[in-house]
């Protein structure tokens, strides 16, 4: 696997100058930021319009690069925008780069989804469903097996005493995922659609408004189970937003229950690896993701979904 050595700031200038007019007259240079504080430098502001992303080994590079070819066909099937890339190529032999213009907004850790946002929401997961999933496997989009719920109950309900014992978490809170219902809401075969797979607030453009303004970050699209972007959103702005921009997509009882009980396992097993020094995401975002996923939906829609689930 190609490695990469570590971009700096001035690694980043002399790249933008060569892809920018306005930059390459700028004797002092873009104006250059990494986007995060820690962690690896891989993605960096470029003035107040432009954001470069770097990839950092091969296995990067090709998600990159069949990122861009995806971002193409996703485009016209959504109602939010993707990012465009105003130039692309290899920043070192083998590893690729891509310049994008920003989108306007901020990101959905920092902003809440108004009502209107989870409308778009709901056309986001209706235009995943209506990519053709023939012309995305051409990409080289792979596809993924739906997850066993069950075997995820199993495993959440372990990490589930570790969090009581810690004081974080009321495991008798998973005994509302029975083993029959956790085999009831399997996923049904023929259901595979495009998944964004990584519907995280920091992947949602949001503006003040609490409109959804763009989805970031495609590299990890599958062709799989639309109950993990239902997970993901879940995860990212709550569980009843979650199910109401669902329903709006024109998802019915199984999978929304199964992308609920989905993520709720996730973030408890999550929140345990990390408490474990397993996982080095920041404890705060996985205690908020953990809130977002427990959030209780209202008793008539529970109702509501599980009476729609007798009847199919």
């Amino acid at each position: 696997m190609t490695q990469a050595p570590t971009p700096t700031a001035d690694t980043v200038r002399r790249l933008v100058r060569t892809l920018l007019k306005e930059s390459a007259a700028n004797a002092a240079g873009p104006d250059v930021r990494p986007a995060a504080e820690g962690g690896e430098p891989a993605t960096w502001w470029v003035g107040t319009r432009h954001v470069l992303r770097l990839d950092p080994d091969s296995a990067a590079a090709a998600r990159r690069r069949r990122e861009l070819r995806l971002r193409d066909l996703v485009r016209p099937h959504l109602p939010v925008a993707v990012p465009t890339s105003v130039a692309h190529g290899e920043w070192a032999p083998g590893l690729t780069y891509t310049l994008d213009t920003k989108l306007p907004g901020g990101s959905g850790e920092d902003h809440d989804v108004s009502a209107v946002g989870e409308a778009d929401l709901a056309g986001l997961l209706t235009g995943l469903r209506e990519v053709p999933v023939r012309q995305a496997e051409a990409l080289g989009v792979p596809r993924t097996a739906p997850r066993s719920l069950e075997a995820l109950r199993r495993e959440a309900e372990r990490a589930a005493e570790r969090l009581a014992a810690a004081d974080e978490f009321d495991p008798a809170r998973l005994q509302q995922l029975t083993v029959p219902a956790a085999v009831q809401l399997a996923a049904q075969p023929g259901s595979a659609v495009l998944v964004h797979h990584g519907l995280t607030g920091d992947h949602l453009v949001v503006s003040g408004d609490g409109r959804v303004r763009g989805v970031l970050d495609w590299t990890d699209a599958v062709l799989g189970d639309p109950a993990e972007d239902i997970a993901g959103l879940a995860r990212a702005v709550g569980s009843p937003a979650a199910v109401r921009a669902a329903t709006l997509a024109g998802y019915g009882a199984r999978p929304c229950l199964r992308g609920l009980w989905l993520a709720r396992c996730d973030t408890v097993i999550h929140l345990t690896a990390c408490l474990q020094g397993r996982d080095d995401t920041p404890i705060p975002l996985l205690r908020t993701r953990l809130r977002r996923a427990w959030e209780a939906i209202l008793l008539e829609r529970v109702t509501e979904l599980r009476d729609e689930e007798t009847d199919e």
